[in-house]
């Protein structure tokens, strides 16, 4: 079995540093955060850290690097207070990896992808068209990591759209109907599959319970 200690983790070339902490922590969510500027320009980005924070209220949050070059996202979030969070399917995975490229603000990634950009009611920022997991989001505060130099920002779910053939009697979102895409890493994709569904855990007979 392969073995890192911190001082061989510090001194390891790299590109492959970054590939090995960024899959060491196992699948990660693969979303598309659509968002809008002041101006009216959508922007589209891939993100790997989206994560539930707490279900009620619905909080979701994700990180963001550090903001000392330009970060659309995080100024259109700012800006306006509201964005999407839209998962990704096997469909449209090349297309979506496509948008962490580094486009200058005036230029919408739903213009250099086949990503289709979708306004539902009165919520002003863009979906992405056909995903099968859609959050309009609300923004609710950033809170500075100084140890990475990161952002977590914490947002609320405003509107929750699944499609139906997704959604379970007992509210689970059975994500592998979907096709909807895990990340491994920081550029390797997949497609879970559903194996089991456990029932809630309690402690065994005669053991003491919390």
């Amino acid at each position: 079995m392969a073995f890192f200690n911190n001082k061989n983790i510090e001194n390891l070339e790299h590109l492959y540093k970054i590939n090995l902490i960024n899959s060491c922590s196992g699948f990660k969510s693969a979303n598309l955060i659509a968002s809008i500027s002041s101006d009216g320009v959508s922007n589209v980005a891939i993100f790997s850290s989206v994560t539930h924070l707490g279900s009620n209220p619905p909080t979701l949050g994700f990180i963001l690097r550090p903001t000392t070059i330009p970060r659309d996202s995080y100024k259109n979030i700012k800006e306006n207070g509201i964005f999407t969070i839209n998962h990704i399917y096997e469909d449209i995975i090349e297309d979506a990896h496509h948008t962490s490229a580094k486009y200058t603000e005036e230029i919408s990634e739903f213009d250099v992808t086949n990503l289709e950009e979708e306004f539902k009611g009165s919520f002003k920022a863009p979906f992405v068209k056909n995903s099968p997991v859609q959050m309009s989001m609300k923004f609710v505060e950033e809170i500075y990591v100084a140890s990475n130099d990161v952002l977590l920002i914490v947002a609320q779910i405003q509107e929750l759209y699944v499609k139906d053939e997704l959604l379970e009697n007992d509210g689970l979102i059975n994500l592998s109907k979907g096709n909807i895409a895990t990340i491994n890493g920081l550029d390797t994709y997949a497609i879970p599959k559903f194996k089991k569904q456990l029932s809630y855990q309690r402690p065994k007979k005669g053991e003491q319970s919390v």
